[in-house]
């Protein structure tokens, strides 16, 4: 629209505007640039732990050293979720409406939102805030993906601020005028070292840290911030050989369209949940209701809360994690092997290192 006067010209039939020739973005297509995790060389693991997060909407914590790839493979993970619905692309425009956010000529979001603040975020960057309040990152992030790289730098209070959002998938923020409620139904993605100069545990480089240093450092990350993400998973550092081999792994559409079918049988087993969508959205009555186990996965689960010294929401979550798993398989009943790889990435950050 070139300006007032052209729009009154037009409408008093004067001077019609051109038809517009926009092209209209694909609801099946993500249009955002994205690693292709076809790109990624190695690191096989850590690409099936993204799978499981993208097909169950569960958070991940990558540790690991310097270089082997973890912000890669945090920004390789929109590629492999399912495109907005109509309905899901209206709210994240909303939101990116409300804080001014909207980018020029996009009238709707299309995409999934990737957020990856600074460590330096301010509380009220992160969470929301302001005279009148604002929506903050992680509402931003909402319907998509908050990334957290170096996430022990973050401080404390800001961290423990998002423990309320990511059970309730919301966050309020109270003025003395009164308080607003914004979405935050996010999925968080965290990347750090093993410790300070971050290579603690590897092969090939000695680490400089001492105990104290390591474990101080690894105590920034709270223990109910650490049950609050179900996908704890190593990152090695990538040798020669794996790096220079010219061969292509396994494309992000072939990852995604695994994604998408584990997502649609989740879609048809909550139809009649209000609020739940996805598995990492269940409550207590639908993982008792949905996430059965036999008798062999029952012993081994019973095993694990002693020797893992689980949670009663770690409990939960794992059966969570178990039921993705199950999905990815198409699988109607979730079996001992798919309960023990959800177990092996409830995985404590200690033991990974």
């Amino acid at each position: 629209m070139p300006s007032l006067q052209a729009l009154y010209l037009h409408l008093i039939e004067e001077q019609p505007l051109a038809p517009y020739s926009g092209r209209t973005p694909d609801l099946n297509t993500l249009e955002m640039q994205v690693t292709d995790m076809r790109e990624i060389k190695g690191q096989e693991q850590v690409k099936r732990a993204l799978e499981v997060a993208a097909a169950g909407g569960h958070n991940a914590l990558m540790v690991g050293p310097p270089g082997a790839g973890k912000t890669l493979l945090a920004r390789a993970l929109p590629g492999i979720l399912p495109a907005l619905s109509v309905d899901e692309a209206l709210d994240v425009t909303r939101i990116y409406s409300v804080s001014d956010q909207l980018p020029e000529g996009t009238p709707l979001v299309r995409t999934r939102p990737f957020r990856a603040p600074h460590h330096t975020i301010s509380h009220a960057g992160l969470v929301g805030g302001g005279n009148w309040p604002q929506p903050g990152e992680i509402s931003l992030a909402h319907l998509g993906v908050l990334f957290l790289d170096e996430m022990v730098e973050f401080p404390p209070r800001v961290l423990e601020v998002m423990r309320q959002p990511l059970e309730d998938k919301t966050v309020t923020i109270s003025r003395a005028q009164g308080s607003l409620t914004f979405p935050a139904n996010f999925q968080l993605v965290g990347a750090m070292n093993p410790c300070p100069c971050g290579y603690y545990g590897d092969p090939l480089k000695a680490c400089s840290c001492s105990a104290g240093t390591i474990t101080r450092y690894q105590k920034r990350l709270s223990g109910p911030m650490l049950d609050r993400i179900d996908i704890h998973v190593e990152v090695p550092r990538v040798d020669y050989q794996k790096l220079s081999d010219e061969r292509l792994g396994e494309p992000s559409a072939t990852v995604r369209e695994r994604v998408e079918a584990a997502r649609a049988l989740q879609r048809e087993r909550f139809a009649e949940d209000e609020g739940v969508h996805q598995n990492a959205d269940m409550g207590v009555e639908q993982v008792r209701k949905y996430c059965q186990l036999d008798e062999e996965g029952g012993a081994l689960l019973k095993s694990a809360m002693s020797q893992m010294q689980l949670t009663a929401r770690a409990y939960h979550r794992t059966l969570k994690l178990a039921r993705t798993i199950a999905d990815l398989a198409a699988a109607p009943q979730i079996l001992s092997a798919h309960l023990a790889e959800a177990l092996q990435y409830r995985a404590r950050l200690e033991t990974l290192l």
